[in-house]
């Protein structure tokens, strides 16, 4: 549930942009804010630690004059959603930034029951229901930018990550799917699907030892967030950073549908 807000910095030009940012205080999340602030965006910035975002928000307004409100909110937990939406009130957002995620590494029948269903709410269904309840005034004003992070593994099945990897399928879908129902609203659905990036998400998610990362140099999460927002921007739909990752997403659809798993399987099964 969040927690009561800790108040913004003051308050900059009233016709200053406002990014809503979840997942704000580290990562992709915290770089994709830092970029917005840069590019003249208020902030509201959402994670589950206040100190780390009380910290980012005091250099952003002492950089770039940027105004942030900060709120703590565990978006795993359910009803954490409509009480952050309170807590917003009446405030514009004119760009919401959906990042927010976690991920479990290791085979399916193993995760343990309520790590898996605490991913299931923060990847999936928190993201909607956040996604639902700021759309509706975006499209009655005409204008907004909504930011969805997947994954390349949106494009594949995933063993040993069976579950993350159906979450991200999920995002894409729905932000493919809203980015056609929204055309002509002034609206734009952006997915952003990135490979690896060198975050602590590997480290949250225990698969340090996969073939994926280990010993692999990693775009940056600046890198990331450079290439993520210039993509929204342009009302993109789709954003794949990387050349290699974007062969990466799209080979699957050049294979026999069986040997797909089989290969992710290897791809990112345990180093010995």
């Amino acid at each position: 549930m969040s927690t009561p807000a800790t108040p913004a910095t003051p308050a900059g030009p009233a016709d200053r942009p406002i990014a809503l940012v979840t997942g704000a205080s580290g990562g992709i999340g915290e770089a994709i804010a830092r970029r917005l602030a840069a590019e003249g965006h208020d902030l509201v910035l959402v994670a589950r630690s206040t100190d780390k975002l009380r910290a980012v928000a005091d250099e952003l307004a002492a950089a770039h004059g940027t105004s942030v409100m900060v709120l703590a909110s565990d978006l795993g937990v359910p009803g954490a959603v409509p009480a952050l939406v309170a807590e917003l009130g009446d405030r514009r957002v004119d760009v919401l930034v959906n990042n927010a995620g976690v991920g479990h590494y290791g085979p399916f029948v193993e995760a343990d029951p309520a790590r898996l269903t605490q991913m299931l709410q923060l990847n999936m269904v928190a993201l909607a229901e956040l996604t639902r309840a700021l759309l509706p005034a975006m499209v009655a004003r005409g204008s907004g930018r909504v930011l969805q992070v997947a994954s390349t593994a949106a494009f594949m099945p995933g063993p040993l990550m069976a579950g993350y990897y159906a979450t991200k399928a999920f995002v894409l879908s729905l932000s493919e799917a809203l980015a056609d129902e929204l055309g002509g609203t002034g609206v734009t659905v952006t997915a952003l699907c990135p490979g690896p990036i060198a975050t602590g998400f590997q480290s949250g998610a225990d698969m340090g030892s996969s073939k994926l990362v280990r010993g692999k140099t990693l775009m940056t999460a600046e890198e990331c967030a450079t290439v993520a927002v210039r993509a929204m921007m342009r009302g993109r739909t789709i954003v794949i950073p990387g050349a290699t990752n974007r062969v990466q997403a799209f080979s699957p659809r050049l294979m026999p549908r069986r040997l797909v798993p089989r290969i992710v399987r290897r791809a990112q099964a345990p180093t010995h």
